[in-house]
């Protein structure tokens, strides 16, 4: 029996109550054990799919084998069933844009990214390209690799979950509109320019949400969040140079020059340090807090049920930290992360930075920043105030290059796209978070704002973790009774599109 079978069995009362729907009449017809038995005879196959996937880096901040990374994404469509598969010019990398006709009554959307981070192979303990499978302790069976769970390890468990259809002979119960972007890691800096394209906006009006597939079961307990919305983010580049500056050198010169001569590092420094307050925690830029809209009475109310649900212990074990801002409490670092925008140095470069030392005065420095935004904050309006903060204390000279963003979302807790997912979950057996806002980001305001207008989030069963990090995981075959591998992960997309389908 398989793992969601069994979780099934369990619910009772109320909850069991509320799912007797016509989604769940649907989702477990025998077109689910037939589809399901589809699914485990495609393992070896969805799995290369995922390593062959993750052997293509397509880079976007390095310019690396875009066009080849876009060429795959539409070929990877055209497998999975989509009929109309076309590659969208933009000023910057291309889209891909596919549709899926099932002559259904409804149409959901998914949101493709087929761009990854950078990495540095040295920092990995097996090569980021070649997505070994390996054993992870208290996981079972992992693909190790870049992208291997942002975005490509869920995005493929969903195609693999259209080829399970397919091989059952059955028709997917809703259409679907794939849009796709090869520009996600840089901020998605032409990413309205796809989504506003005549057909693919027209396509996209017919859906009733749009979803970027996830795979984040908490390793404890299998829970997992459903996301109302998510933090914007800006990221920029904040330069001063001795040219621009007309103090300090041109270039590098000799460290013992600074008895006489300015430094551009130092006048970074000056200017980053007036962005926080000086714990570098919350933003002084002038006029920040003016539109950040206040947690309602709902976000807090949520935030406190999620505080009983999720695990403090993991969430600190995960990310390496042993305590909070100023030692606040688990609920209060819930309302923090949800609500505060944020100002974070992502990088410092100037000078030297080999081994050992060198003696230079550098005349350049650069601070690789990023900004998160909570409503109703815009990517414009905190970029304008950036700037305007900077010229009022006289850095004129320090440029702002701003490379890529987009602004916060938010989704309607009662759209049929969210009680789809809560339903799905739920039959599933794992335990739900409905959270207000997740801190982390992602270009779903294109399609939650004008002129789509569409609700949007994340959805998936599975996990994986350390995205942006070396030896990032994506769980194949799991070891852990509470999360799922790669087929069950497949079955929860099979039964989200059951779910959306009915749901009333």
């Amino acid at each position: 029996m398989s793992i969601i079978q069994d979780r099934r069995t369990l619910l009772t009362g109320a909850a069991a109550a509320s799912l007797f729907a016509p989604g769940l009449s649907l989702a477990t017809s025998g077109d689910m054990a037939t589809i399901r038995k589809a699914a485990e005879g495609g393992f070896d196959a969805s799995v290369k799919r995922i390593q062959d996937w993750i052997a293509l880096p397509s880079i976007a901040a390095e310019n690396r084998d875009m066009e080849k990374g876009c060429e795959y994404m539409m070929a990877l469509a055209r497998d999975a069933g989509f009929q109309q598969v076309e590659r969208i010019a933009t000023d910057g990398f291309p889209g891909v844009f596919a549709t899926l006709d099932a002559g259904a009554k409804r149409t959901i959307g998914i949101y493709f990214m087929y761009d990854v981070k950078q990495f540095d192979p040295a920092e990995w303990s097996s090569p980021p390209l070649e997505a070994r499978l390996v054993d992870k302790d208290g996981f079972g069976k992992v693909i190790v690799g870049r992208g291997a769970v942002n975005q490509k390890g869920p995005e493929a468990t969903f195609l693999a979950a259209l080829h399970a259809i397919r091989a059952a002979g059955k028709k997917p119960p809703v259409n679907i509109v794939l849009v796709c972007e090869g520009e996600e890691e840089i901020g998605s800096p032409n990413f309205r320019q796809i989504v506003t394209q005549p057909k693919v906006l027209a396509a996209l009006k017919t859906c009733e949400g749009v979803v970027i597939p996830a795979g984040w079961q908490s390793p404890s307990d299998g829970g997992v969040s459903v996301n109302l919305g998510a933090k914007g983010v800006v990221e920029f580049e904040l330069v001063a140079s001795g040219a621009k500056w007309g103090k300090g050198p041109k270039t590098d010169i000799h460290s013992s020059e600074k008895a006489r001569v300015d430094s551009p590092a130092w006048r970074l420094v000056s200017a980053l340090a007036t962005l926080v307050t000086p714990d570098g925690n919350t933003p002084a830029i002038d006029g920040y807090f003016e539109k950040v809209r206040p947690l309602t009475a709902r976000e807090k109310e949520l935030l406190a049920m999620a505080a009983k649900q999720m695990s403090e212990a993991d969430a600190k074990t995960a990310l390496g930290v042993g305590r909070w801002i100023d030692d606040m409490s688990w609920e209060q670092a819930l309302e923090r992360l949800a609500s505060q925008p944020t100002i974070n140095i992502e990088g410092l470069v100037s000078g030297y930075t080999g081994p050992g030392g060198k003696t230079i005065l550098p005349g350049r420095a650069v601070a690789k920043i990023d900004t998160r935004l909570v409503p109703n904050q815009t990517k414009d309006d905190a970029v304008a105030k950036i700037r305007a903060h900077l010229d009022k204390r006289g850095f004129t000279d320090i440029e702002l290059n701003v490379t890529g963003g987009y602004d916060p979302t938010e989704t309607d807790e009662n759209s049929r796209l969210i009680k789809a997912e809560i339903a799905t979950y739920r039959k599933a057996g794992a335990p739900v978070s409905v959270y207000p806002r997740l801190a982390g980001s992602w270009p779903g305001a294109v399609f939650t704002s004008a002129p789509v207008n569409l609700p949007a989030g994340q959805f998936g069963l599975g996990h994986g973790s350390g995205a942006h990090a070396p030896n990032e995981y994506y769980v194949i075959e799991s070891s852990n009774p509470k999360v799922e591998g790669l087929v069950g992960a497949t079955m929860s997309y099979v039964d989200f599109l059951y779910e959306i389908a009915a749901i009333r």
